[in-house]
């Protein structure tokens, strides 16, 4: 007789349609008390419960229900070795050709219980993941299923050939792996909570194909972390095409850097990097002043807005031509409008930026740091000119020091009052960003601009140039090069008031 161990928490009409088939298939049905109890309801006959298969009431709450010898032998015995074989009949053991098992909800409980462990402790499964890892090894002979999606596979191939193949068994140990691991890792990062743990291991599950990588011929697709809530995990696609990884990345930037004021902000993106950023008295105000900060880098681009959207900013933004647009509601009536641009996808997040770590792939390697969103913002600086900042002049720097966190090194920020004006990074060399972000601000305004810089300025001749240019009254960098005073000596020279801020934003 061929015999299957179900145990499970969720159980559905699936999940009987499943059990119901292979009861017509002859199996015999092993179950723990409350399957077992489901499953007679549903009117399955051909069931034994699992304390009745082994002579051994469960225990401990439950604790204790599966963990025996005539399980995991029946589970592990390899058929194709003679002593194997003659250990269970010897032992009057049965052998079960199916496991079933779906554990504890333990990340869904973490979301709703993360602050007590005691009981959230009670969802960390045990006997679970212990069987379907038997299975998964002794694969050769035993199907392990984790997965309701999988019912159907099985089913088919029983229906066809009479047992799951070889190939298909192979598979379901791999997923059952790849389950127990991502679960086993989960537990361990909410028990640990050490930032930097001995071994990294990360638990994400996937949450959509994507229709290719940064480029057409790689493969691509987006996981979210399981215990983490963050923003760019529970966002919801309102309208428009597939979401796709480049969309994902800007996202993730526009959204960071919007979600850094309170004031009503917008922030275009476009290739990983702030094209416009602008605080605004309003919102229309703010969309304005980031649009025309860059009218055609924006083309095309990933806009987020920290506010909920209008239907008179609805209106205006349907005159531009945007990838995607990002808020954290939308008002009534508002996504008629919007749903004009039908391939403009329209996006809502809730969730507030949560990830303290960030990691960067390596060959054969991961760097892990910490995530510069929640590493400490103070507003330190030390004046080294001649000259001191207005109050103005302040609040723009700060402002730009803040968007220049999400440009990539070399990167120069030019602003006035809180609007970008030149947005320069990505360059070899500090000269040539400050020339094109310059360069670009001038086109706007000639006067009342502010430099900030990521890094300090090796040499004088970032100054000197934006003296040469024009229109920058004051400058904020990190300083800490052997040639600072070089740096101070020119703002001198050229009336310029200089800060240090001793704080660098690499970002690479």
């Amino acid at each position: 007789m061929k015999r299957a161990l179900i145990s499970v928490y969720e159980k559905n009409e699936k999940l009987f349609n499943f059990v119901n088939f292979l009861d017509q298939k002859e199996y015999q049905i092993i179950s723990t008390e409350k399957t077992y109890q489901y499953l007679i309801k549903k009117g399955i006959s051909n069931i034994i419960e699992v304390s009745g298969f082994i002579s051994f009431p469960e225990i401990l709450d439950g604790r204790v229900k599966t963990m025996h010898p005539n399980i995991y032998a029946g589970i592990l015995a390899d058929r194709s070795v003679d002593k194997h074989m003659k250990s269970v009949n010897d032992h009057n053991i049965l052998l079960i050709d199916i496991v079933l098992v779906n554990f504890y909800p333990f990340f869904e409980k973490m979301h709703q219980n993360n602050k007590n462990i005691n009981s959230l402790i009670e969802f960390v499964d045990i006997g679970g993941p212990s069987m379907l890892r038997a299975a998964a090894k002794n694969f050769s002979h035993v199907t392990a299923i984790t997965d309701h999606n999988d019912y159907e596979l099985v089913q088919y191939e029983i229906e066809h050939y009479g047992f799951p193949s070889l190939k298909l068994r192979k598979r379901l140990a791999g997923k059952a792996f790849n389950f127990t691991a991502a679960y086993d890792s989960a537990i361990s990062q909410f028990l640990l909570d050490e930032k930097f743990p001995m071994y990294l291991h990360s638990s994400y599950e996937k949450k959509m194909n994507l229709r290719y990588g940064e480029n057409p011929h790689q493969k691509a697709a987006y996981y979210v972390n399981t215990i983490q809530k963050g923003s760019m995990r529970n966002f919801h696609q309102l309208h428009g095409k597939k979401l796709s990884f480049n969309n994902l990345r800007d996202m993730d930037i526009a959204w960071k850097v919007v979600s850094q004021f309170s004031e009503p902000t917008c922030c275009t993106v476009k290739h990983s990097t702030p094209c416009g950023v602008a605080l605004g008295k309003n919102i229309i105000e703010a969309f304005q002043k980031t649009y025309y900060a860059d009218t055609i880098s924006s083309f095309g681009g990933i806009m987020a807005i920290n506010v909920p959207i209008t239907k008179e900013l609805a209106k205006e933004i349907n005159h531009i031509f945007l990838e995607v647009l990002i808020s954290t509601c939308y008002e009534r009536d508002v996504l008629s409008i919007l749903k004009i641009k039908k391939n403009l996808r329209i996006i809502s997040i809730n969730e507030p930026i949560s990830d303290k770590l960030e990691s960067i792939q390596i060959d054969g390697g991961v760097l892990v740091q910490e995530s510069d969103y929640f590493c400490p913002y103070e507003k330190n600086y030390k004046i080294v000119t001649k000259k001191e900042f207005s109050d103005q002049e302040l609040k723009s720097l700060f402002f730009a020091q803040k968007v220049v966190k999400y440009v990539k090194s070399n990167a120069i920020v030019v602003a006035k009052g809180t609007q970008t004006l030149g947005i320069s990074g990505g360059q070899t060399n500090r000269i040539w960003a400050a020339r094109q972000a310059i360069e670009r601000a001038l086109e706007k305004s000639k006067k009342g601009l502010v430099l900030v810089s990521d890094a300090f300025f090796p040499f004088r001749d970032v100054v000197d140039e934006a003296a040469r240019y024009g229109g920058i009254c004051a400058i904020l960098q990190p300083g800490g090069s052997i040639r600072d005073e070089e740096s101070i000596k020119a703002c001198n020279d050229h009336g310029i008031a200089m800060a240090f801020t001793g704080k660098r934003y690499f970002k690479h």
